[in-house]
């Protein structure tokens, strides 16, 4: 057990886990998840902590798809710029390996983004904190989770269901 899955565990939401062999060898975690459970890439989600002009780190989870705009970010997160986190913040402050960043179960609670387009489906994937580890949801108990709030974060020419 992860503490993402622990985490949702506890709060009892409906929940589905989903294993796949991961190749140490992949270049992107979230398209080797899509691709290995042949999910389309706009349901699987995933977790990026990034760094806010005011010092402060937040998470943004948008679809393996998409890119972030940053601008949006930093917007929905209060602050003026916005930039990917260090490797080495995203594991202190997650608890979690690069590639196997759950929303759930962080060891510090950050501000948290959902992009908007995760209300589109019923049920979408993040890491549940390991790589070749899967946890499949409602976009609305993924919110409960994190605290999170939906906005559209992703860059619009990015979309590639458009």
């Amino acid at each position: 057990m992860t503490p993402g899955i622990n985490a949702a565990k506890k709060a009892k939401i409906p929940y589905t886990l989903h294993k796949y062999n991961h190749d140490p060898a992949s270049e992107s975690y979230g398209t080797e998840a899509s691709e290995k459970m042949g999910i389309p890439g706009e349901q699987v989600f995933k977790t990026l902590v990034v760094s806010l002009d005011k010092g402060a780190l937040a998470v943004g989870i948008i679809p393996v798809t998409a890119k972030l705009n940053m601008k949006q970010m930093a917007k929905a997160g209060g602050a003026k710029k916005a930039a990917m986190a260090t490797p080495s913040d995203v594991v202190r402050s997650t608890g979690y390996v690069l590639g196997g960043v759950s929303p759930l179960g962080q060891k510090k609670r950050l501000n948290t983004v959902i992009d908007a387009s995760a209300r589109n489906f019923s049920t979408i994937y993040v890491s549940a904190g390991r790589r070749g580890l899967e946890i499949e949801l409602a976009p609305d108990d993924l919110q409960k989770l994190t605290r999170a709030t939906f906005k559209e974060i992703i860059d619009e020419h990015a979309k590639p269901w458009k």
